[in-house]
Order: structure tokens, then C-alpha cells, then sequence
């Protein structure tokens, strides 16, 4: 039993994050999953390490680890505490709560570590960045992704 995390925001938001998650259930946090590496999605890493597994497609693991730049603005490599300490390279599955969740990897989607997660008993999915509603979704480029891999991994899913 436990609650199930999926991108975690910013450091600084960890307490307002862990507020809400209480507000929802009274069990312990078990597992936080990264859609992809931005640091809107991971940037709480390593302060909910101190408590839950963290699990990232392989290439969410490697673009932290490594740093690089986001429309042209320096990443900085990630501390040791914000790494996934599980990775996957093309599913995942979680079983937890009596529900099955399907991590699944979007190759070159938003970026080469995108997953796109299912709860196929509740018939939910959750597509990180994949999918937006403000309009057209933002393809970084320059971290693997790609409109044409986008495509085929809504065809995938």
C-alpha cells in the first residue's frame, strides 16, 4: 500500500506537494515517476528521494546525470539524490494498491525519455508533456524529440 507519485515539479514545492498528497491519502509515498528530465517534471527529486523510489526511463537517468541546456539554457548535472534509482528502457509496470501501472517509453517524443503512463483497471492515462492543452506541445529537439516520434507513440499507445 502507498501512493504513487508521477512528476514531482520543483524543490521548492516538495512541501505544498506532500500537503496535497496527504489531503488524498494517508499512506506513505512509495514511488515518484519522472515523465521525462525537465525540471518541471523532476526538479523535486531529491527531496522526495528522502522517502521514494525514483523511477525514470533510462534516458531521464542519463540527461540528469549528464546536464546539457533546454532552449538554450544551461542544465546543470543533477545531485546524486534527484537520479532515478530505477530505470526501464521500454515498459514498466508497477503494481500497487490493487491497480496496475504501465509505464511506457515514447521514443523521441517531447524527448528521448518520454513515458506515458496507464492505469488500465481505472482507465486512465497520464502523457506528461506529450499531450497539452494550450495548443501545440513543445518538442525539444535538441534532447531527442521529435513531431514524428510523437506521432508514433500516440499510434504505439
Amino acid at each position: 500500500m502507498g501512493s504513487f507519485l508521477f512528476d514531482d515539479q520543483f524543490a521548492p514545492l516538495a512541501g505544498k506537494i506532500r500537503e496535497a498528497l496527504k489531503s488524498i491519502s494517508d499512506k506513505p509515498l512509495r514511488f515518484v515517476l519522472n515523465t521525462h528530465f525537465h525540471g518541471d517534471h523532476s526538479g523535486g527529486n531529491a527531496e522526495f528521494s528522502k522517502e521514494a523510489t525514483i523511477i525514470a526511463h533510462e534516458n531521464v537517468r542519463k540527461r540528469l546525470a549528464e546536464g546539457g541546456t533546454v532552449l538554450r539554457g544551461e542544465v546543470k548535472p543533477a545531485e546524486r539524490e534527484a537520479l532515478p534509482v530505477i530505470t526501464f528502457n521500454d515498459r514498466a509496470t508497477v503494481h500497487l494498491n490493487g491497480e496496475e501501472i504501465r509505464a511506457i517509453h515514447f521514443p523521441h517524443g517531447h524527448t528521448d525519455g518520454d513515458s506515458v503512463i496507464l492505469f488500465p483497471k481505472s482507465n486512465v492515462v497520464h502523457m506528461g508533456d506529450d499531450f497539452v492543452t494550450y495548443g501545440f506541445p513543445f518538442v525539444d529537439v535538441g534532447n531527442g524529440g521529435s513531431v514524428s516520434g510523437m506521432i508514433a507513440g500516440c499510434e504505439k499507445c
